[in-house]
């Protein structure tokens, strides 16, 4: 194919040569005014020398013709694997690709698009700008688009001037169900009803069902189901029993027709916080480890502490009047015997038998234990002694009892081989400085017990700390008074912060100091599972898959008391494990995964970007359209039938250019109307003078 054109290259910039022209025309006026005769000649003269300015050349192409391109992206996301909309996929691609193929000049480029990363949906305008990036631009002749119809990145639409079209897969009466949670809170405080909002709709030609059966599941236990109506933002009361990681599982069955029940289930993760913790210190003589503990509480803003401190003894005898003694009448028989269950810990510092708590108190605190409470005794020289709360109710769930020796030497605290094991102790050499840590000075001697577990020992192996679960509640006696050197830095001191801190928070039943626990944690594309136990020997976790599959896989110990195994999935949905009387649940997956918020075929979402680019949908159902080519700015698409615009692109493989005005000519030419035009005009003055 060859063309032809006519191209300038001016001696000066182009303003010049207008100015000149101006200039030439002015003169030409002023000719005209005066009444010379060779105003002609001297036009032609003038346009001639402009002429040969220009630079005037004839430009001849031989131009190899490119053919057309249809761009098609097929979509394969999840929803597109719904029914059997990935058969009507693969139809529409093979009829596209035969009428591609039949059409001379056109040529089809397909891309494949799966699920946007990062539960982002549908990307196919996304998609569709990076086929086109790596395409000529001006061989791209129209755009087809094989989905049903639904994305989430519509702002990413590319600017061309080429039909786009859809073939739109999906059936007419196609319905589906979806579950959607509305508002649900990342945290609840423990035993306080929090609000959870979702909404059950009927999507497509569905049977107008007006009420649903709804299961709800806490933790994979045995769920609860309610009757609630469909098309209403419903209100569900919760109240979290324990802290850490509640996973909620709301789910409706599936009907006969619906498209998927992927969408009739989601899952919410709340975190079981409790609002304030509540803690009652009796201290009974004032010592130095009085403030650590003070310090200790008071440094948590989570924790309300009650300090009940005995300073003076009921046998010192001094003259002081009752009345005097303390600023307001400590409530002893409201805080021991009404209200006791309102604390979630009680801590007995040095205190010892002076019959300031009647026996009764101590039942009651005895009582408060066994059903759920949590004690722990700093026990200092005194319970060695006749005073000893050993000698009291609470001597019946102590995990110990005293000899009434009290050793008054040095030692360097240890954590036994159980405690290697123990959340509370675990770990704690990672803490010792380089010298190791410093010394306590006093011992109060235990006789061990079955009860218990003795977690660190102190001179000679002798239990220094020992804990214990009595009834639903838990007891700790630490058989020393000198934890305080440690937060004094004695002889470099020791982790006496952190110690306590997690003695605390074990005596609290807080999750993650729990001694058999079975916990997982979703990360990416893998699954984390860490158990906890003291018993010794090889684990084996059972995993059930969300669509009921079982897999037994080994846990490596990378501690000594904790095992890990982790796994690959690309399920989404609720994960159920087990390892020996251990269970947990977890969710992998978005709780409403974008690709089934709309799960019915629709063109509404595409109307926006085709109808500019005057494209339009068509059913795959209603059969494969054929292809037309239509001219720039007339519709491209009708009844079964879609059209494309061919572009004409073309390669050049030769090029000549021959110039139109050779300076010499246009030179002589131009010279040559000059003079006949000075010849003219003097004949005409010789005949005006005669």
């Amino acid at each position: 194919m060859n063309a032809s054109s006519v191209i300038f290259d001016p001696a000066f910039d182009w303003p010049v040569l207008w100015v000149a022209g101006a200039v030439i025309v002015a003169l030409l006026l002023f000719a005209l005014w005066r009444g010379l005769k060779g105003w002609a000649l001297r036009l032609l003269g003038a346009s001639a020398l402009l002429f040969a300015l220009a630079g005037p050349s004839l430009q001849m192409e031989d131009r190899a013709p490119e053919g057309d391109i249809m761009v098609a992206i097929v979509d394969e996301s999840a929803s597109q694997r719904l029914s059997d909309r990935a058969e009507q996929t693969q139809a529409a691609l093979d009829a596209l690709t035969a009428r591609v193929a039949a059409t001379e000049g056109l040529e089809l480029r397909v891309t494949r698009m799966g699920d946007g990363e990062d539960n982002r949906g549908s990307l196919l305008m996304t998609t569709l700008s990076e086929a086109l990036a790596e395409l000529p631009r001006d061989r791209v002749a129209g755009m087809v688009l094989i989905s049903d119809g639904r994305l989430h990145d519509l702002e990413a639409a590319p600017e061309l001037q080429a039909p786009l079209h859809l073939l739109q897969t999906g059936h007419e009466d196609d319905w589906d169900r979806r579950l959607t949670i509305t508002n649900a809170p990342a945290f609840a405080i423990l035993d306080e009803e929090q609000e959870i909002r979702l909404r059950i709709d009927d999507m497509g030609d569905a049977p107008g069902t007006e009420s649903v059966d709804l299961s709800i599941a806490i933790d994979g236990e045995e769920p609860q189901t309610y009757t609630v109506p469909v098309g209403r933002e419903l209100a569900l009361p919760i109240t979290l029993t324990h802290g850490g990681q509640n996973v909620i599982q709301f789910s409706t069955s599936m009907e006969e027709g619906e498209l998927t029940d992927r969408n009739n289930a989601a899952v919410v993760t709340m975190n079981g916080v409790r609002d304030r913790l509540r803690v009652l210190l009796v201290s009974g003589v004032p010592h130095p480890g009085t403030r650590t503990w003070r310090n200790l509480l008071k440094s948590d803003s989570a924790v309300d502490l009650v300090h009940f401190t005995i300073l003076r003894p009921p046998e010192k005898q001094d003259g002081v009047p009752v009345s005097e003694l303390s600023l307001i009448a400590f409530p002893t028989q409201e805080l021991f015997m009404e209200k006791i269950d309102e604390f979630d810990l009680i801590i007995f510092d040095r205190y010892k038998l002076r019959g300031i708590l009647p026996a009764s108190y101590l039942i009651s605190v005895r009582d408060y234990i066994e059903g759920g409470g949590a004690v722990l005794v700093a026990a200092g020289p005194d319970l060695a002694s006749a005073q000893s709360l050993a000698r009291s109710p609470l001597g019946d769930v102590l995990p110990g009892s005293p000899t009434a020796r009290v050793l008054e030497e040095g030692f360097s605290p240890e954590v036994t081989d159980l405690g290697d094991r123990h959340p509370v102790t675990r770990g704690l050499e990672d803490f010792a400085p380089e010298d190791g840590w410093g010394r306590w000075m006093r011992l109060i001697e235990m006789t061990e017990t079955e009860a218990g577990m003795t977690v660190m020992s102190g001179a000679g192996e002798r239990p220094l700390l020992t804990l214990d679960r009595v009834g639903e509640g838990r007891v700790a006696l630490l058989a020393s008074d000198h934890a305080w050197l440690w937060d004094r830095g004695f002889e470099g001191g020791g982790p006496q912060l952190e110690l306590l801190k997690r003695l605390a928070h074990w005596m609290m039943k807080e999750p993650e100091l729990e001694e058999e626990a079975l916990t997982a944690e979703a990360s990416g594309g893998e699954v984390i599972v860490t158990r906890r136990t003291m018993d010794e020997g090889a684990r084996s976790l059972t995993v059930t898959r969300p669509d009921g599959t079982e897999e037994d896989m080994a846990m490596e110990e990378v501690a000594p008391g904790v095992f890990e195994s982790t796994f690959a999935t690309g399920d989404v949905g609720l994960f159920r494990l087990s390892e020996g009387d251990q269970e947990a649940v977890v969710a992998v997956g978005p709780a409403s995964p974008k690709e089934f918020e709309e799960t019915i075929a629709s063109e509404a979402d595409l109307l926006p970007v085709m109808d500019p680019m005057r494209g339009g949908a068509v059913a795959v159902e209603d059969g494969a359209p054929s292809l037309r080519a239509v001219q720039p700015g007339r519709a491209a698409v009708g009844r079964g039938w879609i059209g494309f615009t061919p572009r004409g692109a073309y390669v050049v493989e030769d090029l000549r250019i021959v110039p139109l005005a050779p300076a010499w000519l246009m030179l002589l030419i131009a010279a040559s109307l000059a003079v006949a035009a000075w010849l003219v005009e003097g004949r005409g003055r010789r005949r005006k003078a005669a």
